[in-house]
């Protein structure tokens, strides 16, 4: 017999760093499994612990600087086996006794979903489960996200979920409904068609100041940093007029303007896929403006495809570079050559884009890395006529980098994931310190020229 249908309560929860701010950073698998579950007729409420609009939250223009802006904090005790490092370790995000009003404030869930995001930010996983546990002790929570997914075995041990579900949850979530709640749905999309998805439940924010399009899943690379390959092992595509309904959808119901790509390889296949969107876009003419914080492939910055980008209002243009040693780059990856970056950066600028529109993300603190390279590749960027932006190395389980990181660690990363924060540099040799990382900081923002 079928029972009443569900009422499942999603939770994002606090991120716990010496660091964290809001580049256009969403829940995007979190409510999209929202959509999903309204459109299947499930009763749904969210909670974002990171929410800077939160209704007590001070009042913040949420359209400046094209929906970025900084996190509330309050300072905390820094994680065990971190009491050295010098920095103010603080919990993002609303404040505690706002958490538990927003929970009072809900009918008894029947079922609590709660995602993940970086896995060194697993203690603020674990103090959001420790406070809905004080309001419904009862009630089945599970986790799902990057670190449910890259630390499992850590997260059943440590997270204080009754549950864990790793990689994409959308064919898994109506399982695990039906096997707590004992209420089984009708799945109404297919799960390996994106064109078949509900939009994310962005309406389920207090606040919506920009929208994360996902055009694709997945990525053919497999960058021994990265661990796209092992949480979307499968390559997914939409089609271009599915995206710009999407896009239309949310600038004329909610005046959306700033659009940011959450795509790990927008351009790979650009012919067939990013460029129909591009002209789509343009033809739509409504003046909207798209963001790329996780990074565009450079070989397919043709000089065509940087015109698109730049009719079509692409205003932050992201590159993944790694860095600009090109004769030693195998132990990251093989998919930029010094020929490919060079012509890339001379279409950007063909195109119309300015320095600060771009940028190149170079890898610091990677294992063995030597502080003259990154050095050669910060002035290489610049050269170009491009803004160099340094990404600190996070070590990531199930990588092909994670042995040579385990060896390198001045850490025991394999301990506990706290230890992988790239906040600390956690490759980083003895003759990499602090005062060197500031000073490539500096080098790198233009504030030191030798």
């Amino acid at each position: 017999m079928k029972r009443d249908v569900p009422n499942i309560l999603l939770i994002n929860p606090w991120i716990h760093d010496f660091a964290a701010y809001d580049f256009w950073a969403k829940p995007l698998g979190l409510l999209t499994l929202a959509g999903l579950l309204k459109s299947h007729g499930v009763r749904v409420s969210y909670i974002d612990c990171l929410d800077r609009f939160h209704p007590k939250a001070p009042p913040a223009d949420p359209f400046a600087r094209c929906g970025r802006g900084p996190y509330l904090k309050s300072q905390i005790y820094r994680p065990r086996g971190l009491e050295d490092v010098q920095r103010r370790f603080c919990r993002y995000g609303i404040k505690p006794g706002w958490l538990v009003e927003d929970l009072q404030r809900l009918p008894i869930p029947d079922l609590i979903l709660l995602t993940s995001l970086m896995t060194y930010w697993y203690t603020g996983v674990q103090e959001t489960i420790a406070v809905v546990r004080g309001i419904y002790p009862q009630t089945p929570l599970i986790l799902g996200g990057i670190y449910a997914s890259l630390c499992t075995d850590h997260a059943r041990k440590h997270s204080g979920a009754d549950d864990i579900v790793t990689g994409p949850a959308e064919e898994a979530v109506f399982d695990r409904i039906a096997q707590h709640t004992k209420y089984r749905a009708t799945t109404r999309f297919d799960p390996q068609n994106l064109d078949t998805y509900p939009y994310p439940a962005f309406d389920l924010q207090n606040c919506i100041n920009y929208v994360p399009l996902l055009t694709s899943r997945g990525c053919p690379f497999k960058c021994t940093y990265c661990a796209s390959h092992f949480l979307s092992p499968t390559r997914l595509w939409r089609s271009a007029e599915s995206v710009i309904e999407e896009i239309k959808f949310w600038h004329q119901t909610h005046r959306i303007k700033d659009f940011v790509l959450y795509d790990d390889a927008f351009l790979v296949d650009a012919e067939g896929h990013a460029l129909p969107l591009l002209e789509k876009i343009i033809q739509a003419d409504l003046g909207l403006r798209f963001h790329t914080p996780n990074a565009v492939h450079i070989r397919s910055l043709t000089a065509e495809t940087a015109q698109l980008l730049f009719k079509s209002g692409f205003t932050t243009l992201r590159l993944g570079l790694e860095t600009a040693e090109f004769d030693a780059r195998d132990d990251i990856d093989h998919k930029v050559t010094q020929a490919d970056f060079e012509e890339a950066a001379k279409n950007v600028k063909a195109a119309g884009f300015s320095k600060t529109q771009v940028g190149a993300y170079l890898l610091m603190g990677l294992p063995g890395q030597n502080l003259a390279a990154v050095e050669r590749s910060i002035r290489t960027v610049q050269a170009a006529g491009i803004t160099p932006i340094l990404a600190y190395y996070s070590p990531i389980p199930h990588t092909a980098l994670w042995p040579a990181a385990l060896s390198a660690s001045r850490y025991d990363l394999a301990a506990d994931p706290i230890f992988t924060n790239n906040s600390v540099l956690p490759c980083q040799s003895e003759a990499f310190n602090w005062e060197t990382v500031s000073a490539l900081k500096e080098l790198a923002s233009g504030s030191k020229t030798q």
